[in-house]
């Protein structure tokens, strides 16, 4: 039995991933009390970024698709360097005020319009928590990885497709 992978289910499964993993995180947030940092919630917007756009890749045709596969694959490598700063030298300070993270939250004021899923509460330190012996931030970077391997499947296969 041949099994068929087809790019637009390809391109929902990573939206629907991708808004998933700022479920789960949610769930991390308010059921188990992993209150985020600034460089979590920059990821959530990353995360919520990629998906829109995978899910906008999926419904058009032709080059309006590749675009969009490639902005997502731009955001996915963005996320993937959020997680690594995170989880290399942000975990270490007892501070995030004011980082990169800081700024672009608070510059985009999501802080304010969307509080329950963009405040960060605890410091970068105090938000390195682990899950299953991994911390949290190197799930996040498999993830993104995942995601930019599919984005990159699904680009090489759109792009053979013209």
């Amino acid at each position: 039995m041949r099994i068929v992978i087809r790019l637009p289910q390809v391109l929902v499964a990573v939206g629907l991933v991708s808004l998933g993993a700022v479920g789960l995180a949610a769930i991390a947030q308010y059921v188990f009390d992993m209150q985020p940092c600034p460089w979590c919630v920059l990821q959530r917007l990353i995360y919520i970024v990629v998906g829109v756009l995978a899910l906008v890749a999926a419904a058009l045709p032709g080059l309006g698709r590749r675009l969009f596969i490639a902005l997502a694959l731009l955001g996915a490598f963005s996320g993937l360097a959020a997680a690594l700063w995170q989880q290399l030298h942000a975990v270490n300070e007892a501070s995030c005020a004011m980082t990169l993270a800081d700024r672009i939250m608070t510059g985009l004021q999501l802080d304010s319009l969307l509080p329950q899923l963009f405040t960060a509460y605890a410091s970068c330190a105090d938000a390195a928590v682990s899950v299953l012996g991994i911390p949290f931030a190197v799930w996040s970077c498999l993830l993104y990885v995942l995601l930019a391997w599919l984005l990159v499947w699904s680009l090489r296969v759109s792009l053979k497709s013209r």
